[in-house]
């Protein structure tokens, strides 16, 4: 499920993005995984709409980061750490911590991206497991 974020070859560099620049794009790239995920999935497309943003909401994202954060390298932390002191207040809906922890989150995704994708893919391959 990874194998378009292992071909993808970056022309930008990450180096002169910012966290939040670099979240903002991570936020896409999560979304576009998870709605990949789905696309076999024989469901409506609402119900596809609502399976989706249950995996890419804040809960989700700061859920995955608790999962591979023992397995992240001593940069990628630092990124998380940017990301994670860069993120505002937040939806209403949404605690400021979990709210940050998923910022640091889509930071990282973000800047692997671009940096390297073979990287993320693997990240990816930990957090995937079946849809039923």
């Amino acid at each position: 499920m990874t194998d378009w974020i292992r071909s993808y070859k970056s022309t930008i560099s990450p180096d002169g993005l910012g966290p939040l620049q670099l979240a903002w794009l991570g936020d896409a790239v999560w979304e576009m995984h998870q709605r990949l995920r789905y696309c076999n999935s024989p469901m409506r497309s609402k119900d596809l709409h609502k399976a989706v943003v249950n995996e890419v909401n804040a809960f989700s994202q700061a859920k995955a980061i608790s999962k591979i954060e023992a397995f992240l390298t001593d940069t990628e932390k630092d990124f998380l750490r940017k990301g994670r002191n860069k993120a505002g207040r937040g939806p209403k809906n949404v605690d400021a911590a979990t709210y940050a922890i998923a910022t640091g989150f889509e930071t990282i995704v973000g800047w692997l991206f671009l940096k390297n994708p073979n990287r993320l893919a693997d990240l990816f391959d930990l957090l995937d497991r079946p849809i039923n």
